[in-house]
């Protein structure tokens, strides 16, 4: 099968984020499968942007074939990232037919963050007459419209609106992140076309260490953050971490109202990433006077393993939204701590729980700085025995269910056209 995916953040291990894509288009070549990858030549979320030559850039990465189209730059969510965005959705459409001329895919995959995706992708399939599967990883223009307060009769959100109903029509099948959005999808066009839950997952290779011991943290976690981490273990303090993008949505500023309120001597706080509210959350232990608050900068993907192999209680937050308690979460971070068998603090309220399901942390309730700091000092007074115990509850789960070998089986059915493994 020739399988073309889209989306214009897409990545790879050498480039960085967006993992997803690229982790499914590897699962699908080791079944014996051609995957080509169509996105924009610049994204916010990649360590590494690729250079391009010309509006229409070929590159061969790890057996994928991508097409790079050529977008501008752009910072924030200002005018620059709507030109970027628009520039991206038109030469997807200008470019469909040469896409399908060279790929000639059997099924393509239109899984853009944007509606606006699907046009370019139904011109491709139709070329081919190949089979179209909407990926939907957030519900647009449902997110601006209930996170951004924006009117559905502002004439971009209708225009969106528009596209996502298109979407829905033409699709011949939905692939989801999100649990119990199907029924969202009915009412928009979907009707009886098959819906396929399939989450976020892990590459469970990459989280077996193979550089165990002194030497492999010396040469995976940069040498002041082990003497750091090291540091705080041979006192024996408490290391709470948090690795992922520092920004509003994920409520790093409660975690660290909440580590402050701890006032302990025997923990730290560690955050393993970069983000737009860096210098926001700095100002705050700053202005409060916060002590044992380190940030560790962003870290490449293969040593994320390493530094949380030395935090013992790993933190997720969302701020609270209507979006995920009706729709559900699939976020990337909380997989990857269930893998290092870490305990988890989950201040997010969402449809599916999956701390509570795999019985791997604490719920504490978003958005509120005390249940945060209850749940970290829950998890810091029940010992290091019961919290590995909570932790390989998680790694057992993920094992089971959130592998890409797993969720590549669900996937293969839906490009395939068998029914659901599990009824929406």
């Amino acid at each position: 099968m020739r399988i073309l995916f889209e989306n214009d953040h897409a990545g790879s291990r050498m480039y960085g984020m967006s993992h997803r894509i690229y982790q499914f288009a590897e699962a699908f070549i080791a079944r014996g499968h051609e995957v080509m990858i169509v996105g924009a030549s610049y994204s916010h979320v990649r360590r590494i942007n690729p250079e391009t030559h010309g509006f229409y850039t070929r590159e061969r990465i790890d057996g994928i074939e991508y097409r790079w189209l050529r977008t501008p730059r752009y910072s924030g969510n200002g005018v620059g990232r709507v030109i970027h965005m628009l520039t991206y959705r038109l030469l997807l459409w200008l470019y469909a037919g040469k896409i399908a001329r060279e790929f000639h895919p059997d099924v393509v995959i239109c899984a853009g963050v944007e509606t606006f995706d699907i046009y370019g992708c139904v011109r491709i399939a139709k070329k081919v007459k190949a089979r179209l599967i909407y990926e939907v990883r957030d519900l647009w223009p449902l997110t601006p419209i209930m996170l951004g307060d924006y009117s559905p009769k502002h004439p971009f959100i209708q225009m969106m609106q528009k596209a996502e109903n298109y979407a829905y029509r033409h699709a011949d099948a939905v692939v989801s992140l999100l649990l119990d959005a199907h029924e969202h999808m009915i009412e928009h066009g979907l009707g009886s076309k098959p819906f396929y839950f399939i989450p976020n997952g892990v590459v469970a290779a990459d989280w077996q260490i193979t550089d165990p011991g002194e030497e492999g943290l010396k040469r995976h976690v940069q040498d002041v953050h082990l003497d750091i981490l090291r540091n705080a273990h041979k006192e024996g303090k408490v290391v709470i971490g948090y690795v992922g993008t520092l920004n509003l949505a994920n409520d790093i500023d409660i975690l660290i109202h909440g580590f402050g309120r701890l006032k302990r001597d025997d923990t730290i706080l560690v955050l393993v990433g970069s983000g737009m509210e860096e210098g926001h959350l700095k100002s705050i232990i700053a202005r409060e006077r916060y002590s044992n608050i380190f940030f560790l900068g962003q870290q490449p993907k293969q040593d994320i393993p390493y530094y949380l192999s030395l935090i013992d209680i790993a933190y997720l937050g969302m701020k609270r939204s209507p979006l995920v308690f009706t729709f559900g979460m699939s976020p990337n971070k909380i997989y990857d701590y269930m893998m290092a068998g870490k305990p988890i603090v989950q201040a997010i309220d969402a449809a599916n729980n999956i701390v509570e399901i795999a019985n791997c942390g604490i719920y504490a309730e978003p958005d509120n700085v005390e249940a945060v700091r209850n749940a970290i000092q829950q998890l810091i007074d029940m010992g290091p025995e019961k919290r590995r115990e909570l932790g390989e509850n998680g790694r057992e789960y993920v094992l089971s269910h959130n592998t890409y070998d797993v969720l590549t089986d669900e996937y293969l059915r839906a490009l395939s056209g068998e029914p659901p493994s599990r009824e929406a």
